[in-house]
């Protein structure tokens, strides 16, 4: 290779990981987990938890240190769409931590609730402690745990939610046994008589058929909340009967205000809640004994 090609392969190569540099911010900690690889990256004000030492890994959680109230990702301001029937949740409980930033808005916005936050990575509970000022107490309790298990234990104990917020995947990996008729019908066990249940899940993947017909199995007609710049899409389920449209634009209004400062704009969730069947109704029901999220969820994305 001669010497002047050499050379502008070197500095193509200097801006290529510069621009990768500038668009994922800067690594300020690794670690390998027992389940996982952890970054925290910094660009700016913004700081990410990642969970994979990809290049092109997706952000699984972020907080801008200028604003930190304010949710940065689509998909965790959907998933407050679940306060839209119903507003005044006493008994709260989140699948999957992140950086800790839902269950931290929910406990400012509901100072009266008491929210049970399951993770099975204590890594994860440390770093979001550590670089998020998450801080547990008697209000906010983390149990690092299988959800599954954790689940099968609660309904023992007699436990009841009046909200359930899922929140377990990453872009890498579905837990496929959180994903079944069996752990959808444990956890709809766990609702109170008017409690709710919020997914956040995929939108674009031949998963979305056979995911649509499982939660259908269980919960029967549901809200379908798609983000329009991503591939995420919210399911919102309950144990009673679906508010109507009116009712939901009405909650909408009721919380506005208070959901402003965190970037939520619940008054346009409503209309984009659907509830059509867009699927294919033949898709088989995931179950304990066939449940191949993961294959599924490559095949069109």
């Amino acid at each position: 290779m001669s010497p002047p090609v050499a050379a502008r392969k070197i500095v193509l190569c200097l801006l290529v990981a510069s621009v990768t540099q500038i668009a994922a911010g800067r690594v300020i900690h690794t670690e390998h987990s027992l389940y996982q690889n952890i970054l925290m990256t910094e660009s700016g004000n913004r700081l990410c938890m990642k969970f994979s030492l990809r290049e092109n890994q997706r952000n699984q959680s972020c907080i801008d240190r200028s604003d930190p109230r304010k949710m940065v990702f689509g998909y965790t301001r959907m998933m407050m769409s679940g306060l839209l029937l119903n507003p005044q949740p006493n008994r709260i409980l989140v699948v999957g931590m992140g950086g800790g930033t839902l269950p931290m808005a929910l406990a400012a916005l509901l100072p009266d609730s008491h929210i049970d936050i399951v993770e099975i990575d204590s890594a994860v509970v440390r770093l979001a402690q550590e670089y998020f000022g998450f801080v547990s107490g008697p209000r906010l309790r983390v149990v690092v745990q299988d959800a599954r298990v954790y689940g099968k234990r609660a309904a023992l104990r007699g436990e009841r939610y009046d909200l359930i917020l899922l929140d377990a995947f990453t872009a890498d990996y579905i837990p496929e046994h959180l994903m079944t008729a069996e752990y959808l019908a444990e956890t709809r066990s766990l609702l109170t008589d008017e409690g709710v249940i919020v997914a956040n899940t995929f939108g674009i993947s031949d998963l979305y058929d056979y995911e649509s017909n499982t939660y259908e199995s269980i919960f029967g007609p549901f809200l379908n909340l798609k983000s329009w710049n991503s591939s995420n899409r919210i399911i919102v389920a309950a144990k009673a009967t679906l508010p109507s449209e009116v009712e939901l634009e009405a909650r909408a209004t009721q919380l506005k205000s208070a959901l402003r400062p965190y970037g939520v704009p619940i008054h346009r969730y409503p209309q984009r809640m659907s509830r059509k069947r867009d699927w294919d109704a033949s898709a088989r029901i995931l179950t304990d004994q066939y449940s191949p999220a993961n294959l599924l969820r490559g095949a069109r994305s």
